[in-house]
Parts: C-alpha cells; sequence; structure tokens
C-alpha cells in the first residue's frame, strides 16, 4: 500500500509531463498545405503575402486604370494635385477583408474634421482583374452615402485594372511593397489590411495597419503626408509632438521632443521673470545703484 501510495504521484507526474510534450511537438509541426491555423496563411501562400515598408520612395504616375465609368485614368491624375492620397487595395468579390478595409476606413474619414476632396483624396484600387468598372462604381456608392457631410464623393476614387491594364496594378503594389496572392484553389486572393499614405508628390510617407484605422491616426499621417498644406498650423505643429510607434503602429506622443520643447519654453519663462525683476531694479537705483527712495534729504531748511 506505501509504495502504491507513493508510485501514484509519480505516474500522474509522468502522464503530466507526456501529454504536454505531445502538445508541444504537435504544436510545432507547421501546418500541412492548405492548412493553417486560424489567423494563418496556408503553406503554398507564405512568404507571398505581406507589406514592406518602402517609406520615403516616390510612387509611377504614369500607371494606367478605369475609373467607376469606366473612363481611362492615370495615377497623375490623384498624384501631383496638391493633396494627400490614401490607398487601399481590394477587390470586390472579396468575402470579407476587403469590406472590412473600407468600412474601417470610412469611419476614420468621418472622425476626422479634415475634409475629403479639399484636404485629401482616396483610392481604393482593386488587384483582380476580373473586377469591372461597374463593380467599382457599386462599391463607390455604398460608400459615398456613408461619408459626412461636406465631403466630396468625387474625390473618393474607385479604380480598376482589368485585361491589358492588370500591370498597373501589380506595379503600384509593387512601389509600396504590397505583396498580394491568388489562391488557385479558393479563387480568392491574400492580402494584408492596411493602407498607404501618399504625399502630394507621390511619395511614400506612411502606413496605417489592421482594418480600423483610427481617425486620430488618420489624421495625424494626412497632416504629416500633406507637408504642410493639410491641417491648421497647431495641427502642423503638433505632429512634431507625435512620431510614429513601430511596436503599437499608431502615433505616440514623442517624450524627447516635449522634454525639449517643455525645457526651451520653461528657460524662457525663467529668462522673462529675471528680465522683469532687473529692469524694476534698475529702474529703481540710481546711475551708480545710489537708491533715491532711500537717500537721505540734503536740502538746507527754508
Amino acid at each position: 500500500m506505501r509504495a502504491r501510495a507513493l508510485l501514484m504521484p509519480l505516474l500522474v507526474a509522468a502522464l503530466a509531463v507526456g501529454a504536454e510534450a505531445q502538445v508541444t511537438t504537435a504544436g510545432s509541426i507547421p501546418p500541412l498545405d492548405g492548412e493553417a491555423e486560424q489567423g494563418g496563411l496556408p503553406n503554398r501562400l507564405a512568404g507571398r503575402v505581406g507589406i514592406d515598408e518602402h517609406l520615403g520612395q516616390t510612387v509611377p504616375t504614369n500607371l494606367l486604370f478605369l475609373d467607376e465609368a469606366g473612363a481611362e485614368v492615370r495615377l497623375g491624375d490623384v498624384v501631383g494635385e496638391g493633396t494627400p492620397l490614401v490607398v487601399a487595395f481590394v477587390y470586390h468579390s472579396c468575402p470579407m477583408l476587403c469590406s472590412l478595409v473600407l468600412d474601417g476606413l470610412t469611419e476614420a474619414m468621418a472622425g476626422t474634421d479634415l475634409t475629403l476632396g479639399a484636404d485629401y483624396h482616396v483610392l481604393a484600387v482593386s488587384m483582380d482583374p476580373l473586377d469591372t468598372p461597374a463593380r467599382a462604381d457599386s462599391a463607390k456608392a455604398r460608400y459615398a452615402a456613408l461619408l459626412p457631410a461636406g465631403a466630396d464623393p468625387a474625390a473618393y476614387h474607385f479604380w480598376t485594372s482589368p485585361g491589358a491594364m492588370e500591370p498597373s496594378v501589380q506595379a503600384l503594389a509593387d512601389a509600396v511593397g504590397f505583396r498580394y496572392a491568388l489562391d488557385a484553389r479558393t479563387g480568392e486572393y491574400a492580402h494584408s489590411a492596411g493602407l498607404v499614405l501618399l504625399s502630394p508628390d507621390g511619395v511614400i510617407t506612411r502606413y496605417l495597419y489592421g482594418i480600423s484605422p483610427s481617425p486620430a491616426d488618420l489624421k495625424l499621417g494626412l497632416v504629416e503626408a500633406g507637408e504642410g498644406t493639410v491641417g491648421s498650423a497647431f495641427e502642423r505643429f503638433l505632429i512634431t509632438c507625435y512620431e510614429y510607434d513601430e511596436d503599437a503602429q499608431s502615433y505616440s506622443l514623442a517624450i524627447l521632443t516635449v522634454t525639449k520643447i517643455g525645457g526651451g519654453l520653461l528657460l524662457l519663462v525663467f529668462g522673462g521673470v529675471l528680465l522683469f525683476f532687473w529692469r524694476r531694479e534698475a529702474r529703481s537705483s540710481g546711475p551708480e545703484g545710489w537708491d533715491d527712495a532711500r537717500a537721505p534729504d540734503l536740502r538746507p531748511a527754508s
């Protein structure tokens, strides 16, 4: 009985260790081709999908597309017009992610006090050569109805690149580092959720990740991309106090910059206070520091 009582805990411990080892081993085995953990990509698409940041590079402006009305347009028609541009890669038969990206973008746009058209433009460009201008026009009608008052729907562009124009969207994607791939088994495109911000001259200034960018991140990104053309003077000054946090993937307060600015303001205040007292002391003293208020009255008595 004593031996059995001593062996039982050891047996339980051994079984627990074995189970843990089994889970660890199973978790370390990569999924078979076509299988993926939740949120992951099948092995056949691994390495082909993602975003490689090309900050500071300029996109080609001679790429040809079709707009929602079926008219031929160039990327240069929306780049170089004096306002920054938000680019979203989507396709209109996407079962879920693309609509979430556009939903989140449109909601963030409504949450800022910047005006679509006057302050910036948006381009939703399809990566699917089978998408037609009619599909793009239908998608535009849906999102134009969600724009806030004052926004210009004409500045919310939905472009496609059917047939011979397909290399245009691939060239734009390559320029900004947006990697996507067609899954031949499902007929769907695998891609990331993210937005690319371009300056008025077509320079890549910022990437915003996820399906729901915050209005604050979108606004700061547009002010940054606007290069002094977007936002009030205070907002353009405010961007110097914020920096993009790569880990958090959002704008955060730049402590070092704020400390420097705060230290400079503090020195100015102290300098002003010292100057005030010095000038008051100088006014109350004679030419050689003689205090007229305290000097004895040496005038003869009358």
